[in-house]
């Protein structure tokens, strides 16, 4: 296992894992979308975990069909310039933490708190996610990213970094088009995801600080 999930300081999975605790909902079931999204990444953002010839990533072993699958995805995803650019001198894998001072509703508290980038340019200051999607249309992949906290996730990784802009970066495995929701600190999406992480954060430190 990944040394960085077992790290102490808290991280947008832990709040996420802390929502589904509170607000438990019907959720699909993460794990093979997790491995999947995990061969992607490593595909584009660390291809020397990546065994072409065994169909593995760190010894786990996938079916051809979605090696496949992730080869096409990963083909669109370096076909689209900006993403090319932005890929090309970017630190993949990229781990921060910070100790960050919250606010909620004039309660002040802190939290040692982590992220890892799968794209991060310390020349630009800023950064980006990649998702594997079922979307099909830039609409739905939108509308998948309010529902899954994707906007949540862009907020927390922004504001641990202090970077003003952030790019969430769409692969269909379907279609596989490439959909990108450029993100700044005016954005709704930015702001929406800040009120997410924000009642989350304070809600862990009462229970777990």
């Amino acid at each position: 296992m990944d040394a960085y999930y077992s790290r102490k300081e808290v991280s947008n999975s832990d709040l996420s894992a802390l929502k589904q605790m509170l607000f438990p909902r019907e959720m699909p079931d993460p794990t093979n979308a997790y491995r999947f999204g995990n061969l992607i990444d490593a595909m584009i953002t660390e291809p020397e975990r990546v065994d072409f010839f065994k169909r593995t990533v760190d010894d786990i072993q996938f079916t051809v069909e979605d090696f496949e699958r992730a080869e096409c995805m990963k083909r669109a995803f370096f076909a689209d310039e900006f993403c090319r650019t932005l890929a090309e001198r970017a630190s993949g894998q990229e781990v921060m933490t910070r100790c960050r001072k919250f606010n909620y509703s004039g309660y002040g508290f802190e939290l040692d708190t982590r992220c890892k980038w799968d794209l991060w340019r310390s020349d630009w200051g800023w950064g980006g996610d990649i998702k594997s999607t079922a979307a099909t249309t830039q609409s739905q992949f939108e509308a998948a990213a309010k529902f899954f906290d994707y906007d949540r996730q862009r907020a927390w990784y922004m504001d641990i970094a202090g970077s003003d802009r952030d790019i969430l970066i769409g692969i269909s495995k379907v279609n596989f088009k490439v959909f990108k929701v450029a993100i700044n600190r005016q954005s709704e999406l930015y702001r929406q995801g800040f009120q997410k992480y924000n009642e989350l954060a304070f809600k862990w430190h009462l229970i777990y600080g």
